[in-house]
């Protein structure tokens, strides 16, 4: 047995939201209570005094790409303000990479650079003995240079691939730039990572996690990150709480196995089936109910329509496995909204449960839909630094629409359950960084003004907090031992020197934790 004291725990419990001791035991919490625990232990209980630091529970990332997140980190860095700042990243690679090896990179956004997209030319005139290939901030956009195109086979003979597109210059030459499905025409090029590499570059990123205060995630990467993780947890180091998606192509295999959602261990289990219904706002192809602005043809891709994501969604329930489902645009969130309302119906017609169905990003809705996540069930599962990155688009290419944008306060005050997220490596898996998103709605450097941007949106810290803790745990259908501080759930916690509770909310951004312990054991300090 161990016992934490002096501390100021926010336990999260309504029936003991403050105490300032726990009692811990085999991973999970025995006890909470004051000062009086340490005296009511066992002699033999191990004692550390906190020094009268706040604690949290542990915050979860309710949607993040662990393995895609834990390789960004060897890449090239393009997340920059300008082309020619990335530029000059890429050519210190290709400086130091041997001829013919690929250089890799991540987190441009042409919204950034004035809007126009770059060219493989861009890249060619830094790396020319290199291929080059450099995922968007998105993840729904790449970017080639030439010796990458010649590799993959892309021509002006290529067609373009089904919701998917290769951008071209007018003499029908791909630019460089590829569009959703067609970026997979590239990456099958790409070396691609061992289950073996792929969890020695998890476990690298696993304390970089814990600085950030995270001791859980909702992970929605693929079959290689799969097998990694469970390297990872076979090992006894998977020091991460993980939920993990199916991708909806294996949706057979994983039937035929039986596979149900909530399968696995405390470290370790099956989450939802996900589906993409559309792109994303950064190049335009997030599914829109009206075009973009001054677009008038663009109204992004649709992936699926309602009709076909309820079949996907029977299937799944016929499984016992719920639907996570990627739906940005409005058009997207209507579809699936109106799947969704007939697979309630197909569940109850035929005695099945009520499973956890969510959706990713709901990035804009349409007010007639606003409240019908809560009306269905259905979680919102969004990610608030989203909102900071992209209001200046979201204002430039949805105008008026853009009102019901990241309307997080909205779907709470509807009812509806919000669990939060980075969506890491499109963002930082930085948690109080999407906290301060939530609460303050303004950039660090204080855009767009005080009130923050779309204020209306705006939550309070509870909420904001709920969504990495509470609201994450029922998402993942374990709030009744995860999210909070109470007898019986994980012993995951973080040490705070502040008190977020009774902090100006434009310092949450600032905030690190001293120290995260998971399942009674201190996983990293400061």
């Amino acid at each position: 047995m161990k016992i934490f004291h002096n501390a100021r725990i926010y336990t999260l419990d309504p029936r003991q939201p403050m105490a300032s001791a726990l009692a811990v035991e085999a991973g999970r919490v025995l006890a909470v209570g004051g000062e009086e625990l340490p005296g009511q232990a066992p002699l033999s209980a191990a004692r550390e005094d906190l020094g009268g630091r706040v604690i949290l529970p542990g915050l979860t990332d309710a949607h993040i790409h662990l393995m895609h997140y834990a390789l960004s980190l060897q890449k090239v860095d393009v997340e920059t303000a300008s082309l020619a700042a990335a530029l000059r990243r890429v050519a210190e690679r290709a400086a130091l990479a041997a001829p013919g090896t690929w250089i890799l990179g991540h987190g441009w956004q042409q919204n950034d650079w004035g809007g126009d997209f770059p060219a493989a030319a861009d890249l060619d005139s830094v790396a020319p003995r290199n291929p080059v290939y450099l995922s968007a901030k998105s993840l729904h956009a790449g970017w080639a240079n030439s010796v990458a195109l010649r590799a993959a086979g892309i021509t002006a003979d290529t067609p373009d691939p089904h919701n998917g597109k290769i951008l071209r210059d007018a003499r029908g030459q791909p630019t460089g730039i590829l569009l959703e499905s067609a970026m997979s025409l590239l990456e099958k090029a790409l070396p691609q990572p061992s289950a073996a590499e792929a969890a020695r570059a998890i476990a690298a990123a696993l304390p970089v996690l814990h600085g950030f205060g995270l001791t859980g995630a909702h992970d929605f990467d693929y079959r290689t990150a799969f097998q990694a993780l469970q390297l990872l947890n076979a090992q006894g180091k998977l020091a991460l709480r993980v939920t993990k998606s199916i991708p909806v192509d294996l949706l057979p295999h994983a039937h035929a196995l039986g596979l149900r959602t909530g399968f696995g261990d405390d470290f370790l289990r099956i989450g939802s089936v996900k589906a993409f219904m559309d792109g994303a706002l950064g190049p335009r192809t997030a599914a829109m109910l009206e075009p973009y602005l001054n677009e008038p043809e663009n109204r992004g891709i649709l992936n699926l329509d309602g009709e076909e994501l309820f079949e996907i969604g029977r299937q799944a329930a016929e499984s016992g496995l719920s639907l996570a489902v990627h739906a940005i645009g409005d058009r997207a969130v209507h579809e699936a909204l109106a799947a969704f309302a007939r697979l309630r119906g197909y569940e109850r017609e035929n005695g099945l449960p009520a499973l956890r169905h969510r959706i990713e990003h709901v990035q804009l809705i349409h007010p007639a839909d606003a409240r019908r996540l809560a009306e269905l069930g259905v979680i919102a599962s969004m990610q608030p630094i989203h909102a900071t990155s992209d209001m200046f688009a979201a204002g430039k290419y949805w105008g008026a629409r853009a009102e019901l944008s990241y309307a997080w306060k909205t779907q709470q005050a509807a009812g509806a359950t919000l669990a939060f997220g980075s969506d890491a490596p499109v963002e930082s898996p930085n948690p109080f960084w999407g906290i301060h998103a939530a609460v303050t709605r303004r950039r660090p450097d204080g855009a767009p003004a005080p009130a923050g941007w779309i204020s209306a949106q705006r939550l309070d810290f509870p909420a904001a907090l709920a969504g990495f803790t509470t609201g994450a745990a029922y998402a993942a259908g374990a709030e009744s031992h995860q999210g909070r501080l109470a007898p019986g759930f994980f012993a995951d916690f973080i040490t705070l020197e502040r008190d977020p509770f009774q902090t100006d909310s434009a310092a949450l951004r600032d905030f690190r934790p001293c120290a995260t312990c998971l399942a009674g054991e201190w996983v990293w300090q400061s």
